[in-house]
C-alpha cells in the first residue's frame, strides 16, 4: 500500500507545468521506473536542485496555485509515483493532471492559500515532514520542534481511488 507523506519538498512557485515535472524528451521511455532520474529535471527555481538529496528523499510536494499545468500526459504523476511521492499539495491543481493523480492512485490536495502559507513557513526546516491522512481528510506538518495540523476535502469518489489504489484497482474490486 503506498503511503502519503514523508519528507516534504516545496517548490514555491504558481504554474509549474508538466514539461517541468517531467520533460517532453523523455516520454519516449519503456517503463514508468525509466522517468525516475528526470523528476524536475528542467524546473527553474533559485536555489533547487532536482538531483539533491532533498528532492530524491521527498514523500510530499508542497506548491503554489496551478500545480501541473500544460499538457496532459500521464507521465508527470507517473515520475512522482516512481520517485516515492503520493502526495501534492497546493492550492490549486490544473484538472486534468488532478485526475490524473486520483486515477493513479495518488493524493491532490487542494489548500487554501493561508493553508498554503502555513505550510511554507516550514520550508526552512531541514526536518519538515507531512504526514497525510487520506480517510481522514487531514495532515500533519512538523519540523524544528513545531506541528501543524489541517483538514482537507478530497471528493468521496476521487478518495475512493486514491484509497483503492487508483482507478484500475478501484475497477477490478468493483466490476
Amino acid at each position: 500500500m503506498k503511503t502519503f507523506g514523508g519528507p516534504a519538498l516545496f517548490l514555491d512557485r504558481s504554474d509549474i507545468n508538466t514539461d517541468e515535472i517531467i520533460p517532453a524528451r523523455y516520454l519516449t521511455e519503456i517503463t514508468k521506473g525509466d522517468l525516475k532520474p528526470y523528476l524536475l529535471e528542467d524546473l527553474k527555481l533559485p536555489g533547487f536542485d532536482p538531483k539533491s538529496e532533498q528532492t530524491r528523499s521527498a514523500g510530499v510536494v508542497v506548491s503554489r496555485a496551478n500545480f501541473g499545468c500544460g499538457s496532459s500526459r500521464e507521465h508527470a504523476p507517473w515520475v512522482f509515483e516512481v520517485n516515492g511521492i503520493h502526495a501534492v499539495i497546493a492550492q490549486s491543481f490544473a484538472r486534468i493532471f488532478r485526475q490524473n493523480m486520483f486515477n493513479c492512485g495518488m493524493a491532490a490536495i487542494e489548500l487554501s492559500a493561508e493553508q498554503i502559507d502555513r505550510l511554507f513557513s516550514f520550508s526552512g526546516t531541514p526536518d519538515a515532514a507531512i504526514t497525510v491522512d487520506v480517510a481522514g481528510g487531514s495532515l500533519t506538518v512538523s519540523g524544528a520542534g513545531r506541528q501543524e495540523s489541517m483538514q482537507f476535502e478530497i471528493s468521496p469518489f476521487d478518495q475512493a481511488l486514491v484509497l483503492a489504489g487508483g482507478w484500475v484497482d478501484y475497477a477490478d474490486g468493483k466490476y
